[in-house]
């Protein structure tokens, strides 16, 4: 995530990827600067010239390329070292495809590549090499900064004529000494495999626990003396589609911990969730021991607070805001925060920093917290995910609240059978008040860190009540269709935190009206505004709201003697999302619950009246519904709606429900009521 609200540690697994799509433009740009010339009739290895004739897995014509061959072998040595031989093979299909001749990786002192060679083999003609000494090593490539970090690097290889028809196949050679003794065999992408195959080989007396995620199973099979391997053939591609689970959530896997004998190993492969608690409880001992600076802090913070409360919230406030979110994640502290005296002197640190030194200064007030890993995607753990060091990219905390401390605006709350009730608090997300969680975090599995080891447990689902758009409106209409009148917009939840973040750097107010314009360019044909504030910008506490007033012409349209009016003023509530030629394959994951609602009382103008009005709509849904009415009231109609999303993720079996709502709501937004000239 590139989002500052995000963190995510340094993943030292092995990093390479011809998965480069979204960087084309940036690479090609980048490879025109270098003057490489790869080698002519230089023979593509037999691995790759076995593939000339072989059959092309399943694909339609809009797939750029198909993954022929994919091998990886992992030969893990008694001193916890590994090394590793990955070899790829595409076959080009379209022009698009060529970002398959781009291999990246990334390395660090833990990390070497010990080898890397490209070929291509041409649908004609002779075969193209580029050598290890072809490669360009540069700055951490595709992360954002990436050249102010020095012991994380990237080597990049271009292997030439990726054309239609062409074969592009890599082999790189790894060797890695990892934190945590894991890997994942990720094996489904974005293009349609032929075949893939994992080898393990382990020393003696070594044994393993594989699992695989989102595919069937596979048997492996003894491949020679403690050696074993795993093949798949035929896997189908995932094709992204909007509001869909994270990558990790959706595509087959296989994870894999290597397990010395006797257990006794220090890094280990994870067996359980547990295991992966001690080991994050390890590496964060002593982290948190508070220095005479924090504890004066705390002091200074807390000494006009009356309440346990207001002192959490006062120390909640100043880490969030007072502590600059700032990730340098290198080596092991891609997982490991840094000492909380280090934070709190410099004053920044990421999610796990903030997370620490939060917890030190809790406990300055008897509070006990601890530490929660997540990942910032609802859908990227599951319950029966096993433990993986690489699922998860935040850190946040659970805090242990006092029996007493019963508050109303305390619902985050998780329920721990042991620990008793823990408070969910992301000290990273500024926009978001103390007591309250944003919408991905909730119903969103995360690992609870406790001295005793670890337990994966679902965050909770805040009520929808707690996030949406409450908009009301007060307008008139004359004869000639024009409609003018005053609209107050009130945002609670991550509604009001998004407007907070999208405005936070704007300083003209004219700029902070933007919203304001986009959303009614969206609703009307012609409008003009003719005031507009904002109210609570900075106040996190309180409602975000937008009032304004503005004049739209030709708003209702002429039919004869006939006025006809949409009811439905301003805002959409459909969506064209499942309204795809091809079926929809994965759930659709909202942000999180909400509830929207609107009232808009219309004028009418002198001498008309109401002669019909749109029927009224109740849909309701497990996980969504909507109800609208419209109604007269002497001279004045009335239109209001409630759309409620109750639960943040809709199930492939329940899309065409969804999909029929939209379509619900889509025609409730165009009906019209209409108005005709009074009997005399």
């Amino acid at each position: 995530m590139n989002s500052r609200l995000y963190c995510s540690p340094e993943q030292r697994r092995r990093t390479t990827s011809v998965r480069v799509v979204r960087l084309s433009v940036a690479l090609a740009a980048f490879f025109l600067c270098l003057s490489v010339v790869p080698t002519r009739g230089a023979d593509a290895p037999g691995w790759m010239k076995a593939l000339l004739n072989a059959p092309l897995p399943a694909h339609d014509e809009k797939t750029d390329a198909v993954l022929l061959y994919s091998e990886d072998v992992l030969s893990v040595q008694a001193n916890g070292k590994i090394k590793s031989l990955e070899r790829r093979a595409y076959k080009i299909l379209r022009p698009s495809g060529k970002n398959y001749g781009t291999i990246r990786a990334n390395f660090d002192l833990e990390t070497k590549i010990t080898g890397m060679h490209g070929w291509c083999i041409p649908a004609s003609g002779k075969d193209y090499e580029v050598k290890d000494k072809d490669a360009l090593e540069t700055a951490l490539f595709g992360v954002l900064n990436g050249e102010l970090v020095s012991d994380v690097r990237t080597r990049l290889l271009q292997i030439p004529a990726a054309d239609p028809g062409n074969i592009v196949g890599y082999e790189i050679e790894h060797e890695d000494r990892p934190y945590v003794l894991q890997d994942e065999w990720m094996f489904q992408q974005e293009v349609p495999t032929r075949e893939a195959r994992y080898t393990l080989q382990l020393p003696a007396g070594w044994e393993y626990k594989a699992t695989f995620l989102n595919y069937p199973a596979v048997k492996e099979t003894l491949a020679g003396s403690n050696q074993w391997q795993w093949v798949v053939s035929d896997v189908k591609p995932i094709r992204p589609e909007d509001e869909m689970p994270p990558w990790q959530g959706v595509a087959g896997q296989m994870i894999v911990s290597f397990l010395p004998p006797g257990g006794a190993a220090q890094n280990k492969g994870f067996e359980t969730w547990s295991d992966m608690g001690r080991w994050e409880e390890t590496l964060a001992r002593g982290r948190r021991d508070p220095t005479p600076e924090i504890k004066q802090k705390v002091a200074e913070l807390t000494g006009g607070s009356a309440t346990q409360l207001a002192k959490m919230q006062v120390l909640g406030s100043f880490v969030q805001r007072d502590v600059r979110y700032v990730a340098i994640e290198l080596g092991i502290g891609g997982f490991q925060p840094h000492p909380a005296a280090d934070i709190f002197t410099h004053r920044y640190g990421d999610c796990k920093d903030k997370a620490t030194l939060m917890s030190s200064m809790l406990k300055e007030i008897g509070i006990d917290s601890y530490y929660v890993s997540i990942n910032t995607e609802r859908g990227a753990v599951k319950p029966d995910s096993p433990p993986n060091m690489y699922w998860f990219n935040h850190e946040i905390l659970a805090i242990h609240l006092p029996d007493a401390l019963d508050d109303s605006s305390l619902v985050a709350i998780y329920k721990h059978p042991k620990l008793g009730r823990l408070l969910i608090f992301d000290p990273t997300d500024e926009m978001t008040p103390f007591g309250q969680l944003r919408g991905p975090l909730q119903e969103n599995y995360g690992l609870l860190v406790t001295p005793d080891g670890g337990d994966l447990i679902e965050l909770p689902k805040l009520a929808s009540t707690l996030n949406g758009v409450r908009r009301s409106a007060k307008l008139a209409l004359n004869a000639n269709g024009t409609v003018s009148g005053d609209v107050s917009e009130v945002r609670v939840g991550d509604r009001a935190a998004a407007q907070r973040a999208a405005l936070r750097s704007v300083s003209t107010d004219r700029d902070k009206i933007k919203p304001v314009e986009t959303l009614l360019a969206n609703s009307l044909a012609t409008y003009r505004l003719t005031k507009a504030s904002v109210t609570n910008l900075n106040h996190n506490e309180q409602p975000f709201v937008f009032d304004y007033s503005l004049v739209a012409e030709n708003y209702a349209k002429t039919a004869g003697d006939l006025l006809l009016v949409r009811p439905r003023f301003i805002g959409n509530k459909s969506s064209d999302l499942l309204e795809t030629k091809e079926p929809r394959k994965y759930p659709v994951e909202f942000d999180g619950p909400s509830l929207d609602s609107d009232t808009f009382e219309i004028t009418l103008p002198a001498g008309y009246e109401v002669s019909d009005l749109p029927p009224a709509v109740d849909v309701d849904y497990d996980f969504a519904s909507y109800h609208s009415k419209t109604e007269t009231s002497g001279n004045t109609l009335k239109y209001t709606r409630r759309f409620e999303v109750k639960e943040p993720t809709v199930s492939v079996a329940q899309l065409a429900t969804l999909k029929k709502l939209y379509r619900t709501i889509a025609a409730d937004e165009r009906n019209t009521a209409v108005l005709q000239p009074k009997a005399h």
